[in-house]
């Protein structure tokens, strides 16, 4: 596994007053910033990336986000396992049921 992705709000404390109705989403009452984080099994952290919250959602941040660069221009860690006798040669990352049905997610959590 290469990593877990995460995208959460957090509350914004001292976010100015003219600025509060920007950060802020019908589902959150406070202001908040959203960061995505991808952390591997040993709680190292790989990336980080902060956005506003806005009309973003997590699939609006990780299209934004340089994440997944060195996926696509072949630069990733090389990582290979072998699961019940079958070899893979590419990591994958644990994500929620919002993300999109790529080879590298591997989907563990339905209904968070």
């Amino acid at each position: 596994m290469l990593g877990s992705i995460d995208c959460m709000h957090w509350e914004w404390k001292n976010c100015p007053v003219a600025w509060q109705s920007q950060y802020r989403r019908g589902d959150h009452c406070k202001p908040t910033i959203i960061l995505e984080v991808v952390a591997s099994q040993d709680l190292w952290i790989w990336h980080a990336y902060f956005e506003v919250v806005g009309s973003n959602n997590d699939i609006n941040v990780l299209n934004q986000s340089s994440v997944f660069d060195d996926v696509l221009y072949g630069r990733a860690p090389l990582v290979q396992f072998i699961i019940n006798g079958t070899s893979y040669n590419i990591g994958y990352y644990l994500v929620d049921g919002i993300y999109l049905d790529w080879a590298t997610f591997v989907k563990t959590i339905q209904m968070p």
